[in-house]
């Protein structure tokens, strides 16, 4: 069917990294994550990225550099072509909170930045002729830091700031690829998460997490905490075990529906802390060749924190980082696309601009995995052509190959799914003319005529990536696509006869994958057209929709079920004493009347001392005591 998205994928690592690539060393010391907001985390990394961007290596303190000359000769390694300058007095200066900054090192950082994102050092990914020698879903760890991408939009003073602590109030926290540890979260320690390689079959290598016996038991909690429908049991819960990752996500959740924003993305930042925390020695984020089993429930923490965590990024105006973890996800598990991040990725690239990602995965993958069967694919497809030939600086043949492009799958994506033109336009505030807007194949029969999965799909599309079809040059390049459409269908052509042919056999139902993604998307266009057995199910944050094929590898042990027959008296006290249990232990044997006379008095004497305990422990508050009957004519 049209919607399968199950088909094989192999990543392998390249042999040699490209010479446009930045070394090892700098990418590590200039991308790395370390610590936000614990002392003295900056001040170590100005350190180093003054080193590297000056090429030099000073072993003074700060007393002998000021104590130096200004016509002391420089004995340093010179690293550029430039002549050699007297070194100068370096001038201080106070921070906001009162701590000496050198100017030198601040220059020194924002020169080293313009390094880094000088297009000249990495390889062009803004076009759409161009290849990659690397592979499709190569992962880069500068991008996965949302920092760098703030830098290159505000700069590096906006975002970093004049406040570098002191060295010696540093606080050892281990610096990871995902997330930034906080001075404001809790000391880690090991939570009972390891990570297993299970084995490696054809250069892909597939691990799964594991959960020692003591996590299990907090797993076991958090479930009762979650059926208890009261999220300070979570809380608690948290308190006490403060890297449990399920009560992240689930916390997560209460506190985004509350608008605590903030809250929500740094409970999700410290559920990959955690999991960061209990990787594999050789498991790798950015070979492409690490596999995550999603059947196995100890792996779906590690997936949904991913995209929880690219959703805030996407928001927070960072399409560039929120495209490198969509590509995460998607390298975890290429075949089966759990979280059905291929309905995303396409927006992320046009957001992020990186329009010859887009047009290179669909080149690479539409043969075997019919991505042109997707509205969000052959709409945005055409559309990052689009953008590509009004790029002025690329060569005139380029761009004329791809204003050809956008033309031809614009109007394939128009006769394969009409429905999505009115809606769109709609969207858009744009009003048709008066012949699209009369004509029946773009109509309203168009959308009602659609099966509810593709609906869905088309629904999710409109409402995601309706803001990039705003610009006016789109909509002028949009109407007579449009006409020439109309015409092929009034002309009767064979391509719109077989698409309408293959929207009644596919599109039949959405695989479970979808639902997940729509789910997780909460886009009310299509959440709205979920079917009823989605809907009427009750979906957890912490694994919605879990697949029908899990693969378990510890069960939860099975609760004391109450009695069915008891009284409604019994109810009623139990509700107000849920210990409270009438009938006592269950007999099994039940062959010997007087053991069974037995439980009934003991359930009466039960029952009684209940009712002492409730009434002895019911207190009656006095009203306020009235010192001033006539009062003063105030209210409180």
């Amino acid at each position: 069917p049209g919607l399968s998205l199950s088909l094989s994928l192999c990543l392998q690592i390249p042999a040699e990294e490209s010479e446009d690539e930045p070394a090892a060393g700098e990418e590590r010391a200039d991308t790395r994550l370390s610590e936000q907001g614990t002392a003295g985390g900056s001040q170590e990394g100005s350190q180093d990225r003054s080193k590297e961007g000056a090429g030099t290596q000073e072993t003074d303190g700060d007393g002998q550099r000021e104590g130096q000359e200004a016509g002391q000769p420089d004995h340093t390694l010179a690293t550029s072509n430039k002549p050699r300058k007297k070194k100068k007095k370096r001038k201080t200066k106070k921070n906001s909170a009162g701590e000496t900054v050198e100017d030198n090192d601040l220059e020194d950082i924002d020169s080293l930045l313009e390094r880094i994102e000088d297009p000249r050092l990495a390889p062009q990914s803004q076009g759409g002729i161009t290849t990659d020698s690397r592979p499709l879903l190569y992962v880069e760890h500068r991008n996965l830091n949302p920092e760098n991408e703030l830098k290159r939009y505000f700069g590096a003073r906006a975002v970093l700031g004049d406040q570098r602590p002191r060295q010696r109030q540093r606080q050892y926290v281990r610096s990871m690829w995902l997330t930034a540890p906080k001075n404001t979260w809790p000391r880690y320690s090991k939570t009972g998460i390891t990570m297993q390689l299970l084995d490696t079959r054809r250069g892909v290598q597939h691990f799964t997490f594991e959960h020692h016996r003591e996590y299990q038991q907090v797993q076991f909690k958090f479930l009762d905490a979650v059926e208890s429908m009261d999220p300070n049991n979570i809380v608690l819960l948290l308190q006490m075990n403060p890297y449990h990752v399920d009560s992240l996500l689930q916390l997560s959740d209460v506190c985004r529906m509350q608008e605590d924003q903030e809250m929500a993305r740094d409970l999700i930042e410290r559920a990959l802390y955690s999991l960061e925390c209990a990787f594999h020695p050789v498991f790798s984020l950015t070979s492409g060749t690490c596999r995550l089993d999603y059947r196995r429930p100890e792996n779906r923490a590690f997936f949904l924190a991913l995209f929880k965590h690219l959703m805030f990024l996407e928001k927070r105006g960072c399409p560039r980082t929120a495209l490198e973890f969509c590509k995460l996800i998607l390298s975890l598990d290429p075949e089966d696309d759990p979280l059905c991040v291929l309905l995303l990725i396409d927006f992320l690239s046009l957001r992020a601009r990186e329009y010859s990602f887009l047009t290179r995965l669909f080149q690479e993958w539409e043969s075997h995995r019919n991505l042109s069967q997707l509205p969000n694919f052959a709409f945005s497809v055409p559309l990052a052509y689009f953008f590509l030939s009004q790029q002025e600086e690329r060569p005139e043949l380029e761009r004329s190959q791809a204003r050809e492009r956008a033309a031809r799958l614009i109007q394939l994506a128009l006769i394969m799914f009409p429905s999505v033109l009115m809606p769109l336009l709609d969207h858009c505030s744009v009003q048709p003319d008066a012949r699209v807007a009369s004509h029946p194949f773009f109509g309203l029969n168009a959308q009602i005529s659609q099966s509810p999965a593709l609906n869905q799909l088309t629904s999710l599309y409109v409402g995601r990536t309706h803001a990039l079809w705003k610009d006016p040059a789109v909509m002028a390049w949009l109407e007579p696509q449009v006409h020439e459409v109309l015409r092929m269908v009034e002309a009767q052509d064979a391509l719109v006869q077989e698409a309408e042919h293959k929207r009644k056999i596919r599109y039949q139902s959405a695989p479970r994958n979808i639902y997940r993604h729509i789910i997780l998307s909460e886009m009310k266009e299509a959440t709205a057209a979920l079917p009823l057995e989605v809907t009427s199910q009750p979906v957890m944050g912490f694994d919605p929709l879990p697949p029908l094929d899990s693969i378990v590898s510890y069960t939860r042990p099975e609760r004391m079920s109450h009695p069915s027959n008891e009284s409604t008296l019994s109810l009623f006290f139990r509700s107000l004493l849920p210990n409270f249990n009438l009938q006592g232990d269950i007999r099994h044997d039940g062959d010997d009347e007087a053991g069974a006379a037995q439980d009934l008095n003991q359930g009466v004497n039960r029952l009684m001392a209940a009712m002492r305990d409730m009434l002895a422990n019911i207190q009656f508050q006095e009203p306020p005591r009235d010192d001033n009957p006539e009062g003063d004519g105030d209210w409180d």
